[in-house]
């Protein structure tokens, strides 16, 4: 992972939080990402963690933090990843917000009880969720680790070995060209970023994983 490039990402510490409030009496700034980064309480883990996982809770980060949604309105955001990833991470939500790019929703994992399948189904983005390969379940997915993350799965599909299209019923967004507000393309902010804090898209891969991003290349 490229540490100097990293570097450029804002720092957050525990419990603080990353954006100004205007002073009072002062003209209204631009909306900007504004984040805070805590320990991860149990219930935010739910069923997407167990005993046994390849990274224990205490190395996870919950990252809450505001995001352009589809309907124009910027939406308060929630995500676990692993503590490594805190600066990357914002530094890439940081310049999504920045285009106004549009996320559907941001919920952790236990609110779909871990399950991938609901999550894909209702448009969420999220990270860490300890499970194995959607489609594979011979290897341990990436997600498990808490470095890698998942953007707008319906506007940005993803095709397993089988060539099923994950979720079903968005086949459509197969055509990348195809405008429509959330896709993930080459060189816009979310890949651009992306670059930028070192980790890769499997939007290059054959078959193609649009949604998901992480830190390895898995």
């Amino acid at each position: 992972m490229n540490v100097a490039r990293r570097a450029a990402a804002p720092v957050l510490a525990l419990g603080l939080t990353l954006g100004a409030v205007p002073a009072q009496g002062a003209t209204a700034a631009a909306p900007q990402l504004a984040a805070t980064v805590s320990d991860v309480p149990p219930s935010k883990l739910g069923a997407s963690y167990e005993p046994g996982c390849p990274v224990p809770p205490s190395r996870l980060r919950l990252l809450t933090m505001n995001h352009w949604g589809f309907d124009g309105r910027v939406h308060r955001g929630e995500m676990i990843v692993h503590q490594g990833e805190v600066r990357p991470l914002l530094h890439v939500f940081e310049k999504a917000f920045e285009e106004r790019f549009p996320i559907r929703r941001m919920r952790v994992m236990a609110e779909y009880g871990g399950d991938d399948t609901k999550a894909m189904a209702a448009d969420n983005t999220s990270a860490f969720n300890c499970r194995r390969v959607t489609g594979d379940a011979r290897h341990l997915s990436r997600h498990s680790f808490g470095d890698a993350v998942d953007i707008n799965p319906a506007e940005n599909p993803y095709v397993d070995r089988s060539g099923r299209v994950h979720p079903p019923g968005v086949e459509e967004s197969l055509d990348r060209d195809r405008p429509a507000k959330g896709v993930i393309t080459p060189g816009d902010a979310v890949t651009t970023a992306m670059e930028d804090a070192g980790w890769e898209w499997g939007g290059r891969w054959s078959p193609p994983d649009y949604h998901h991003f992480s830190a390895d290349g898995t």
